[in-house]
């Protein structure tokens, strides 16, 4: 076979080999763009889910209204609270599969720090104001620690999460501010409302 023949043969299969080599290094820049960025923020964060705790507790605001004493409102919404945090694990954990998220990685358990301590800080103010008959303002701290939380935790998280948080923090402001009267109203603001509106969002933009 002639020179010329032989680089005629040869020229095919090192373009081959040039695509072949090229497909390769852009499927590692693309491992390595999202393994960066898993390993920096908590991606599991679930809209769905959001939507689901925002539709409960939107009925446990119409419950709790009806209640007539501190005791049965407090009742509704301790209820509303234990139904949020199981659907709000099945949703993470559903999430978390679907994306191949791992909730063991370092951006899970800087969330998980990032957020607990508000939320325990609520728990423990629960019962505090109940016992010493400042139940009507449970609802603009629980608005504002539940704020903190999502604030602290989000910085985490992709960058809604902390407007939402903002948001929840001004009204609970705003309830500690407002009539007493209008506590389940900024719940349902809160806890209904918003969940839905920033759920719908986030499940649209990033999934679950």
């Amino acid at each position: 076979m002639s020179g010329a023949a032989q680089r005629g043969a040869s020229e095919p299969r090192r373009d081959s080999e040039a695509a072949e080599m090229h497909s390769h290094a852009m499927e590692n820049l693309r491992f390595i763009r999202r393994t960066m960025e898993s390993a920096g923020s908590f991606t599991a964060v679930p809209g769905v889910g959001q939507m689901i705790i925002g539709g409960t507790a939107l009925a446990a605001a119409v419950v709790a209204a009806r209640q007539k004493s501190p005791s049965s409102w407090l009742a509704v919404w301790l209820v509303e609270a234990a139904a949020a945090a199981i659907v709000g694990v099945w949703a993470i954990l559903r999430k978390a599969r679907a994306t191949g998220f791992s909730l063991s990685a370092g951006p899970a358990r800087k969330f998980a720090i990032c957020f607990a301590p508000p939320i325990l800080a609520g728990a423990f103010m629960t019962p505090v104001l109940y016992r010493a008959g400042a139940a009507e303002l449970l609802p603009g701290t629980w608005l504002l620690l539940f704020g903190v939380a999502v604030v602290t935790g989000g910085a985490l998280s992709v960058r809604i999460v902390p407007f939402m948080g903002a948001a929840f923090m001004a009204l609970g402001a705003g309830a500690l501010l407002a009539p007493r009267a209008l506590g389940d109203l900024f719940m349902a603001l809160g806890f209904g409302a918003l969940l839905i509106g920033f759920g719908a969002v986030i499940a649209r933009r990033h999934g679950g």
